[in-house]
């Protein structure tokens, strides 16, 4: 049937597969995918008044508001006393301080930072943005060539950073990325025959974003709120440090004062930092799979007449209430895991300024294997949150669900194979290695009083790469999330793809014909 026979709005017979003839074509109620049968075929997409995960839920609104307390109540003495001294470009005012480092003296006391590093921390969440945005813009220029241009632009940025350590003879960073820059140009070759498959991906979500303008609003209000919470969060901390650290100020006032109250804020204002922040980039992901990507690829394009209206606004009502819990329960997995990998970050950090290069090593073993944990958890959520968008399921059922699907299907080959995932987290990594190399340059050119040893720039860099990383991460999940319903809806109905993105799916069948065999999900 050529595309003028076709009328909009109506299912379409079904017809072999070209594109794999010799594999059993699935039965028609997993192939009418204009169908309303198809669409809400197992309860997807129907609107439910269930509150999944309620107790996560209250446990995420408490640990909010405490941050709104907490931080309001520092803020607030902060303000009322001028700040700290010190400002933008400031390089002779202000007290010694430090954030997340410990001082070398028998009661390894915490310190405060000073108003300086408050600039430096707004100035990196506007680069993070800038350069987040950025990216997109060129994802949405170059689709195909991304793969390339992403791991081509981190080579060389691990090869300039390398360079400017050596110059600036900071031994142990330059060390480091040379090991860094090494693996990443080997990655580059190893790779290389994969790029095909995942740059088609891409190009595919693109085109479906052209049409739905809403991806990019989502997309954008998202890394907005991440800038603004970045500030908030950056304020917060020093502000923290300023009210409660023994011997400021407010002290005086008959504000209890100490350094284990100090680090018991700072460490609950950066755990409700990055499960707010994780949460916030998931709801933005599954706002766009149960909306525009997930519309497409069951209803087909919004020209055929099927789609609900308005999809992406009443997908983000589910996501942000109902489902809420369940999305946040997931973030609260990695916000654990994200948590014990800086404090054993900090143990490295503390056992090098000790001389203790035993313990070093051990803290980065264990460090490297928190990270490795923490990709595969998050690896995995992003699937899991597919289920939640479509279906409105709990967390633990999202999640037991989509494994038994990958294995079922054996989509988890073709979801191993996708670099589409990499480059974004590639590029969610220069990201923040550019936001760490302005703080360290910032911190080089200003040259502040409490860091003139330089004592303090490892948690600084820490910092600053950590807020270009969440920045950029919340903006590339409007792009992975398009990636994820494809393999999702890919394992439950492929012979949908092949009216959607037939190249596409004529690639998939050529390499992993395992996963266009139409076995229906049970």
């Amino acid at each position: 049937m050529s595309q003028s026979q076709r009328q909009p709005g109506r299912p379409q017979p079904y017809a072999p597969n070209p594109y794999a003839p010799n594999q059993p074509p699935p039965p028609p109620e997993y192939h009418q995918g204009y169908g309303e049968k198809s669409a809400y075929e197992g309860d997807r997409f129907k609107q439910r008044k269930v509150l999944n995960d309620p107790l996560i839920l209250i446990f995420f609104i408490l640990q909010f508001a405490g941050f709104c307390v907490v931080s309001g109540l520092a803020l607030s003495t902060w303000i009322s006393q001028d700040g700290l001294g010190g400002g933008v470009g400031s390089g002779d005012t202000g007290t010694a301080a430090s954030i997340f480092r410990w001082n070398t003296a028998p009661t390894r006391k915490l310190s405060f930072l000073v108003s300086h590093t408050v600039y430096l921390l707004l100035f990196v969440a506007a680069t993070g943005l800038f350069l987040s945005t950025l990216y997109l813009i060129l994802v949405r220029i170059f689709t195909r060539l991304i793969m390339h241009i992403t791991l081509v632009l981190t080579i060389l940025l691990n090869i300039g950073i390398c360079i400017y350590y050596y110059i600036e003879r900071y031994w142990s960073g330059a060390i480091i990325f040379t090991v860094i820059a090494l693996l990443s140009i080997f990655s580059y070759f190893g790779f290389r025959s994969r790029i095909p498959l995942a740059a088609l991906l891409l190009q595919v979500i693109v085109d479906v974003s052209k049409h739905h303008k809403s991806v990019y609003a989502v997309a954008f209000s998202a890394v907005l709120l991440q800038a603004g919470l970045s500030v908030w969060y950056s304020f917060a901390v020093i502000a923290t440090y300023a009210k409660w650290t023994p011997g400021s100020a407010s002290c005086d006032n008959g504000t209890s004062c100490s350094s284990s109250t100090v680090v018991g804020l700072v460490f609950f204002l950066t755990f409700s930092y990055i499960w707010t922040s994780m949460t916030i980039g998931n709801v933005s992901l599954a706002t766009l799979a149960g909306g525009p990507y997930g519309c497409w690829y069951y209803f087909g394009p919004r020209d055929q007449g099927n789609m609900p209206k308005h999809p992406t606004l009443g997908s983000l009502v589910r996501a942000s209430t109902l489902s809420l819990g369940s999305i946040a329960f997931g973030s609260l997995i990695v916000t654990v895991l994200e948590i014990l990998r800086l404090v054993l970050n900090a143990v490295r950090n503390n056992a090098n300024a000790d001389g203790q290069p035993v313990e070093a090593c051990l803290a980065c073993c264990a460090e490297c294997f928190i990270g490795c944990i923490e990709g595969m958890v998050q690896y995995f959520n992003r699937y899991a949150y597919i289920e939640i968008a479509l279906y409105g399921k709990p967390y633990v059922r999202a999640a037991t669900d989509t494994w038994h699907l990958f294995k079922d299907r054996g989509i988890d080959a073709l979801v191993n194979d996708s670099l589409v995932s990499m480059t974004l987290t590639w590029g969610a990594y220069a990201v923040g290695l550019t936001c760490s190399l302005f703080g360290y340059v910032y911190l080089r050119y200003t040259n502040p009083t409490y860091n003139a040893e330089g004592q303090y720039t490892a948690p600084i860099l820490l910092f600053s790469f950590v807020i270009g990383l969440q920045l950029h991460l919340t903006l590339a999940s409007a792009i992975e999330a398009g990636v994820s319903t494809i393999f999702v809806g890919l394992g439950e109905n492929p012979s949908i793809l092949a009216m959607r993105a037939p190249e596409l799916f004529s690639m998939i069948a050529d390499r992993y014909p395992h996963v266009v065999e139409g076995v229906p999900r049970v």
